[in-house]
């Protein structure tokens, strides 16, 4: 009996083995999702990190009422830049300054000079070309007047931003002349050569005065040569253009004009002869203007030859860039040439803008005195860069003295110019 109830209750267990073994398997249900990657969060604000404080100092050569609206631009920039102190200083003799400081590393980060002094500077090291930050060609032309592109560059590399410009041009006594005394193609000299014997032989009076005729003075009497195709007194390489036809016609041209002008010529003299109505134009430059206002001459202009252009320019120095400030320095130097500095500090001071936008704002040409004189700037000839051009002041004068007063042909003065010019800078390599 006992072995018939253990041999059922084997089977029993064995058939219960076998369904549990064929029923269908499940799988728990996982009630939340497994954290296989971190709950996203807001992303935290962080600030940008404060500006170092920088100085940024330079040496410059404004004064008087000019420096007034210059020192409210560099302040506008330190308002919007307050990690930034400008430092102007004004040394008496710059070259001698920039001599003893930028060897020793406590010269300026700027200096604001004329372009003239470009290539001396760069041949001494004082200041390092802008080529080298990003500042290129096409910059300058879609930012400057074409004379202040020209005045920046030497040796084939950018070494300034310019500022300001300045040139001479025809201004007339309205009570004398019209514009229509002039020609109105500024290069056609033969015409104003006619305009001027009609002139003279109608009302008895020249035309215009011009103190550089007479000789001595190679400035005042460069928008005749460089009119005539010269393309400069000497370049930055050294080669000189006065025994040639542009320069050889221009002297010819001298001689044919003369018996239709005052045959004595100086700045007191065409200041004085234009103010009482003794000759109709004087060939001068801005600083003619009060003189002109003060006696209530009433003028115009009349675009006539390609002057000579004085540039004012911001240049880098070399400290700059050793002591990290060329970026800033730099976007400084930007800053005060743009548009918007340049047509505040043209309004306040009437210079006149080297950046185009500004010498072409409607306000700005509102103002007689900077469209009649930019004009005439806007077909010059950059003041020469290239220490060279020491040599061309004497010659040039010389050759001319000699042309006015018969005492050589033109073609003999001007040769005698260019070997001495070739001479001096021969000494100078």
């Amino acid at each position: 009996m006992k072995r018939t109830f253990f041999m059922l209750f084997s089977m029993l267990v064995l058939a219960s083995m076998l369904l549990a073994a064929c029923a269908p398997q499940t799988t728990p249900v996982a009630t939340e999702p497994p954290a296989t990657e971190p709950p996203a969060t807001e992303p935290v604000a962080t600030e940008p990190p404060t500006p170092e404080p920088v100085t940024i100092t330079i040496w410059h050569q404004w004064s008087g009422g000019y420096l007034n609206a210059i020192t409210m631009v560099f302040q506008e920039y330190m308002a919007r830049n307050p990690h930034v102190t400008i430092d102007l200083s004004k040394p008496d003799d710059v070259t001698a300054a920039l001599a003893v400081a930028i060897p020793a590393g406590e010269g300026p980060d700027i200096i604001g000079w004329a372009n003239d002094q470009i290539g001396t500077n760069a041949l001494n090291g004082n200041i390092v070309p802008l080529d080298d930050f990003g500042v290129d060609l096409a910059f300058l032309e879609s930012t400057y007047e074409p004379a202040a592109v020209k005045g920046v560059i030497w040796q084939g590399k950018i070494w300034a931003l310019p500022e300001s410009q300045e040139a001479i041009t025809l201004v007339y006594n309205t009570a004398v002349a019209s514009e229509a005394d002039f020609p109105t193609d500024p290069l056609n000299f033969e015409e104003l050569y006619e305009k001027a014997k009609t002139f003279y032989e109608t009302k008895g009076i020249p035309l215009f005065c011009n103190q550089g005729f007479p000789g001595g003075d190679a400035y005042h009497v460069a928008p005749v040569y460089f009119g005539f195709g010269v393309p400069s007194y000497v370049d930055d390489q050294g080669k000189v253009y006065l025994n040639t036809p542009e320069a050889v016609a221009a002297g010819e041209w001298l001689v044919k004009i003369k018996p239709y002008l005052l045959q004595e010529m100086n700045h007191e003299l065409c200041k004085t002869a234009l103010i009482e109505g003794k000759v109709a134009a004087w060939w001068t430059g801005p600083w003619a203007i009060a003189d002109l206002e003060a006696a209530k001459v009433k003028y115009g202009f009349a675009t006539m030859g390609r002057p000579f252009v004085g540039i004012k320019t911001l240049m880098l120095t070399k400290n700059a860039v050793d002591r990290g400030h060329a970026e800033v320095a730099l976007d400084i130097m930007k800053f005060f040439t743009s548009y918007e500095m340049q047509k505040f500090v043209t309004l306040k001071n009437k210079t006149i803008p080297a950046n185009t936008q500004a010498l072409n704002d409607p306000a700005v040409q509102k103002l007689a005195t900077i469209a009649g004189f930019g004009k005439n700037a806007n077909l010059g000839v950059p003041m020469a860069n290239t220490p060279f051009a020491n040599a061309q002041w004497g010659p040039v004068g010389d050759a001319t003295g000699a042309i006015w007063n018969g005492s050589q042909t033109p073609a003999e003065a001007l040769a005698a110019a260019q070997a001495a010019i070739e001479s001096a800078i021969a000494g100078m390599k």
